[in-house]
């Protein structure tokens, strides 16, 4: 977590500053490159370290402009990874209820009121790729069939 605070204050100088030192921002991110754990850091440093090595021989200024954006998008994951973290980290996703699974199923918003048109017509469109005569398995098809009546008859089903 130091190291990346390092990193941040220096890539923030570095973004910051008018002539900007291309050379100091490439040992910056090769040094990124180097010690990083993170995937994503690291793999961001990666694509911004030809273009920074570019700024450097080359002043053109489409160049520098390219060199100004992915040392903003190393800076902007630095961030993510040093930003503080509020809620429940790692807390499971929320169930959902049968008849959400089914909306989710159908392709059906969430919250929105349906008639019995809508759910057949999403039915009948999800139905095209599920079923066992287009490449869809049986069993998906038999769950696409269940999540209709678990729509069309609401009451009538408990959730699992």
């Amino acid at each position: 977590m130091e190291r990346l605070e390092s990193w941040k204050l220096a890539l923030e100088r570095l973004r910051s500053a008018q002539p900007a030192d291309w050379a100091e921002a490439g040992r910056v991110v090769a040094e990124i490159v180097r010690m990083s754990t993170d995937a994503t850091l690291r793999q961001a440093a990666e694509q911004a370290l030809p273009v920074l090595r570019q700024a450097v021989v080359n002043d053109d200024h489409s160049v520098t402009q390219a060199a100004q954006r992915r040392l903003c998008v190393v800076l902007e994951v630095v961030h993510g990874l040093t930003a503080p973290r509020f809620g429940r980290r790692n807390a499971m996703p929320k169930k959902l209820s049968s008849e959400d699974r089914a909306r989710k199923m159908l392709g059906l918003p969430l919250a929105v009121q349906l008639t019995c048109d809508d759910i057949n017509q999403a039915y009948r469109r999800a139905a095209k790729g599920m079923h066992p005569d287009h490449g869809g398995t049986a069993q998906a098809f038999i769950d696409l069939a269940a999540a209709r009546d678990v729509l069309i008859h609401p009451g009538a089903h408990k959730d699992a």
